[in-house]
């Protein structure tokens, strides 16, 4: 693959990509000690600013996310990908999503190729049930569902809620269900109805996954893509004008309901000391009418490289291992989780492709003072948009508003002394473009080991070297 940068080329935009970077003889192996079990909590198109516990600007109560964040460590500069379909890709691979091919809506090939090595691909051989309950995004034929990337089983919708409007309009869509070794099938039609009431199923289900993997003594690795607050925002009818906040109002308190039957369970079956939960969003803010969401003190909103877009709630909680009320504001990034995660299980990751995630353990354990990662990229499609390093944000391209052009204008700014990303400091830091372009530079280097997977690659894929 060619070197890349950020240039303007014939009226559009090159690719610019960054990258962040056995037993003595005679010796008897020690017992490892039991695994955590995993539960990864990750709702859709959630902005900061709707968690009371950083802000709640919409004045909606979230008693059992706020005490979530107590209980552990809570992030006020956890990052994501800019959309849907590459945020889960990143989480689950530790991968940014222009590695993988996931950096777009491809219809015919869209999702993760089975070259591809999931989190829970890595906890198989260490005895791990996995299951997924909730909006998949990365595949929706055979080949290419949860089943074919390390789940057990699974329940919930291959593609995302916005498809329930198609069941008005068009081509019919249905929540399906698989289990490994078996083709998955349609379950009942998804429409506005059934869009009201998928995360109350996918709760239970994973209630009901919990209780049979502690039964048998067994870790579980438990994946709960939460479909709010995603366009169309359709509260459960329990909460349906609860809270006088909205659709999204009503969506957030169905939301916190939700975290607190799972916490709750896990109580119940006595496994909350040795479960590693975390609760995240795959993006910013919704920005469609009249379901828009709120950025909390940034602006903008997902699909954009805007703070509003990027920074998302972020809390974590394993008793005994991650001191409680911690906060902090050092960057993290989603492609973090799946190597964090990884280490807490006890198992390696793959050292056959490039891996972006940054191993993060001891920091959330308050054994270091500050994360492992200096800064990230932040793509849109086969673009990057900017680059975030410390607290300085250099935008390659301008577009503060989802619906507008991106413009060809770089901007730099201090994100402490400037959160709305309002004054433009490029002309005053002339060293910004140099040090930032230096991940630029090491970037273009890994790719002459590790290409970039293509948008819409088939199965089965193999790396060219």
């Amino acid at each position: 693959m060619s070197r890349l940068d950020t240039r303007l080329v014939s009226g559009g935009f090159l690719l610019v990509v960054l990258f962040f970077p056995g037993l003595a003889q005679g010796q008897s192996p020690a017992p490892q000690p039991a695994p955590p079990n995993i539960v990864l909590m990750f709702p859709d198109n959630l902005g900061i600013g709707e968690i009371g516990v950083y802000g709640g600007n919409r004045g909606v109560p979230t008693p059992r996310l706020d005490r979530l964040a107590h209980e552990g460590i809570r992030l006020t500069n956890f990052n994501t990908e800019y959309f849907c379909t590459p945020s889960r890709a990143a989480i689950l691979t530790g991968r940014h999503g222009v590695r993988s091919g996931t950096n777009g809506n491809h219809k015919t090939w869209g999702g993760l190729t089975q070259w591809e090595q999931t989190l829970a691909e890595l906890l198989a051989p260490r005895g791990y049930a996995r299951a997924l309950f909730g909006k998949w995004h990365l595949g929706d034929r055979e080949g290419r569902y949860p089943t074919d990337q390390g789940f057990e089983e699974w329940y919930g919708i291959p593609l995302s809620s916005n498809e329930s409007q198609v069941s008005t309009t068009g081509e019919t869509p249905y929540i399906w269900e698989g289990k490994a070794g078996e083709p998955s099938h349609k379950v009942k039609v998804f429409d506005l109805t059934t869009r009201r009431t998928l995360d109350r199923e996918v709760i239970e289900k994973g209630v009901g996954f919990m209780d049979r993997q502690t039964k048998a003594q067994k870790p579980f690795f438990l994946f709960l893509p939460l479909t709010q607050v995603h366009f169309p925002t359709l509260p459960h009818p329990d909460f349906a004008g609860k809270t006088g906040a909205g659709d999204v109002g009503d969506a957030m308190a169905e939301m916190d309901h939700n975290v607190g039957v799972i916490l709750d369970a896990l109580k119940r079956l006595g496994i909350e000391n040795n479960t590693i939960v975390i609760w995240t969003t795959d993006g910013g803010a919704e920005f469609r009418r009249p379901w828009r969401g709120t950025s909390g003190p940034w602006r903008g909103f997902y699909t954009t490289a805007m703070e509003g877009g990027l920074r998302t709630p972020f809390m974590m909680r394993w008793p005994g291992r991650i001191p409680a009320e911690q906060v902090s504001d050092d960057i993290v990034h989603e492609v973090d989780v799946f190597t964090t995660l990884a280490r807490a299980a006890g198992v390696e990751t793959p050292k056959d492709r490039a891996i972006d995630g940054i191993d993060q353990l001891l920091f959330f354990e308050g054994q270091q003072a500050q994360s492992n990662r200096e800064g990230f990229p932040v793509f849109m499609g086969t673009q990057v948009r900017a680059v975030k390093w410390h607290e300085w944000k250099l935008h390659y391209a301008w577009q503060d508003e989802p619906t507008l052009p991106a413009q060809p204008i770089m901007k730099l700014f201090n994100l402490r002394s400037d959160p709305k990303e309002e004054t433009d400091i490029k002309d005053l830091n002339p060293w910004a473009e140099s040090v930032l372009g230096r991940m630029v530079t090491e970037f273009n280097a890994s790719l002459e080991t590790y290409p970039l997977i293509p948008l819409g690659t088939p199965d089965p894929y193999r790396p060219p070297h």
